[in-house]
């Protein structure tokens, strides 16, 4: 499937790179902006795992007042380089 850049929306991150590998699964995940920690630790605990449950995982998921959160734009990335 290869490399994806992804400009997340509504967010306090402004870009999402990850590559994702001919068996669907995720690796090097890395945000830019956003909560640092938060983000490097959804990139460690996503790591090799399988791209459409990690989706399913974290859609929906929202952020304070907002109607979506960094992990909800991680899964609209996914669903869009997937289908």
């Amino acid at each position: 499937m290869g490399h994806i850049t992804f400009a997340p929306k509504g967010v306090c991150s402004v870009k999402l790179d990850f590559d994702i590998d001919e068996d669907k699964k995720l690796h090097n995940v890395k945000f830019v902006g956003g909560c640092n920690g938060n983000l490097k630790a959804i990139g460690k605990l996503v790591e090799g795992r399988d791209a459409s449950e990690v989706a399913d995982i974290l859609r929906g998921n929202t952020c304070g007042f907002r109607s979506t959160s960094c992990a909800d734009q991680f899964a609209r990335a996914i669903d869009e380089s997937i289908q």
